[in-house]
């Protein structure tokens, strides 16, 4: 048996009257996906638990199967994990964006410009080199997401997330720990404009702090599950789960996070690691989260089209040539586009069994209205059992 578990990242939505009143989920043509929800179940899973932020940090580690009620401390810190951090119990990790803030002292920019990995890593370079200390350092990631570890003290503030802030005014850290983290904001400012009179192309005019935490301890997916599990993706906030729990993930060219995402290489990779013996895969594709926050209600539907006709379409003929198969289907959360941002709201769930056709329905926010919302981290167990 090989199981698949597959995360359009923040593909639900709501009702958008340029679409006349459907969800981009509604909306997009989708054939594939539509074959497996009549033949499988259907569902709402509560992937973002009862005051919990309505985060990727929080949604991924439920569709990974770990309560995030026991087992979360933080994005940041996972995304460290993904760079190969591994934080002192005196230390913290915070999620460092690339940001572009406006004259009137609005998110413009939430993602700095999108920069290339290599742009930006060079401009985190900058920053270590202006801002860095024996105690404070800054570590590069992909794109727009980048780490700086700090120590534990300054987890003492509350900071919103960048991407809530959308084309709002911004909302500067509070608390005893916030005039450090907004020295470091404002300080970034001068590198920042250095940067770009020397020529460099990142567009983002400071850094923003966030998601602050220290590193969790996560029970292994094999010790957890009983089977070897592999991974895909783009960033490294799910890469970062992927090394906490112990799965081999799986780089590849052209995954870039973006709309312009390698799909054909993500599914290849995960049927080639199944082939080689793993018994899971999750396949996480970023595009559909990029346009819920861009506001981008074409390209949402676009790459949920680019998802069943690049994804899963192949994937399903290759997991028929190995055998019997299981598949999960499910976002992290909603990424509405006409908020820019994530909500807590439960999201469809589609889970099919190659042996046995299940009850069907129709995946879509409308299909699954009527359905009781399950914790989303028991669905793991039950794609495996």
């Amino acid at each position: 048996m090989k199981y698949v578990v597959c995360v359009p990242d923040g593909c639900a939505d709501e009702p958008v009257e340029v679409l006349g009143g459907r969800t981009p989920l509604q909306a997009a043509h989708t054939p594939v996906l539509d074959a497996l929800a009549a033949r499988g179940e259907v569902g709402r899973a509560a992937v973002i638990p009862t005051g919990m932020p309505p985060g990727s940090d929080v949604g991924n580690m439920s569709i990974f199967g770990y309560d995030p009620g026991r087992f979360h401390t933080g994005r940041a810190p996972i995304e460290a994990a993904a760079l190969g951090l591994r934080l002192d119990p005196d230390q913290v990790a915070f999620r460092c964006n690339l940001v572009t803030v406006g004259d009137d002292g609005t998110m413009a920019d939430f993602a700095g410009g999108h920069p290339s990995t290599e742009d930006a890593a060079a401009v985190i370079a900058r920053l270590q080199d202006a801002l860095g200390t024996d105690e404070v350092t800054f570590h590069p990631g992909v794109q727009y997401r980048h780490i700086v570890v700090a120590p534990a003290a300054w987890a003492d503030a509350d900071c919103v997330p960048p991407h809530d802030l959308s084309d709002k005014p911004v909302i500067l850290p509070s608390g005893p720990a916030a005039p450090k983290l907004q020295a470091i904001m404002d300080a970034s400012r001068e590198v920042l404009a250095d940067a770009r009179a020397d020529g460099s192309p990142v567009t983002a005019n400071q850094v923003w702090l966030w998601g602050q935490g220290s590193q969790p301890v996560m029970t292994p997916f094999r010790d957890a599950f009983g089977v070897d599990a592999g991974l895909v993706t783009e960033v490294d906030l799910v890469r970062g789960l992927g090394v906490l729990t112990g799965l081999d993930i799986i780089e590849v060219e052209g995954a870039t996070g973006w709309y312009d995402t390698n799909y054909e290489g993500l599914r290849d990779a995960a049927l080639a690691g199944l082939e080689a013996g793993a018994d899971l895969f999750i396949i996480h594709v970023e595009a559909t989260d990029e346009a819920g926050h861009a506001g981008d209600v074409d390209e949402k539907v676009r790459a949920l089209e680019n998802w069943d006709r690049r994804i899963l379409a192949g994937l399903v003929e290759g997991l028929d040539a190995m055998g019997d198969w299981r598949l999960l289907l499910l976002p992290d959360h909603a990424t509405p586009v006409r908020l820019k941002t994530h909500t807590s709201d439960p999201v469809p769930y589609l889970l099919v069994d190659s042996r046995h056709d299940g009850p069907g329905g129709v995946y879509t926010e409308d299909g699954v209205a009527d359905a009781d919302a399950v914790p989303g981290h028991s669905l793991m167990a039950r794609l495996i059992s």
